[in-house]
């Protein structure tokens, strides 16, 4: 997000990867790259700590990206009571993380 160049910044509705299935959404409602404000936020796992170094698990990122902060995961600012989601986005998200 935050190497996205300036005139590739997304302030439109689209769809979704491009796919016409999926219905026009504005850029904060999916986790597109080319947002306005080029930050994002992600869950992931400390697997080790190494002076000042973090190693992690499941950081959605590319290398290079700048991390600006990193807090703890705490259940109780998480999301309270039931949450859903569009289809779309579970359809996207269906072997996401799979290599």
């Amino acid at each position: 997000m935050d190497q996205v160049q300036r005139g590739e910044l997304e302030r439109t509705a689209r769809h979704p990867r491009s796919n016409l299935e999926w219905p026009k959404v504005g850029i904060f409602a999916q986790r597109g790259k080319n947002r306005p404000n080029q930050i994002g936020t992600t869950n992931c796992k400390i697997m080790k700590v190494e002076a000042t170094s973090l190693h992690v698990e499941g950081l959605d990122a590319i290398d290079g990206s700048a991390v600006l902060d990193i807090k703890p995961w705490v259940a109780e600012f998480g999301p309270r009571g039931a949450t859903k989601q569009p289809r779309w986005i579970s359809e996207l998200m269906h072997n996401y993380w799979r290599p």
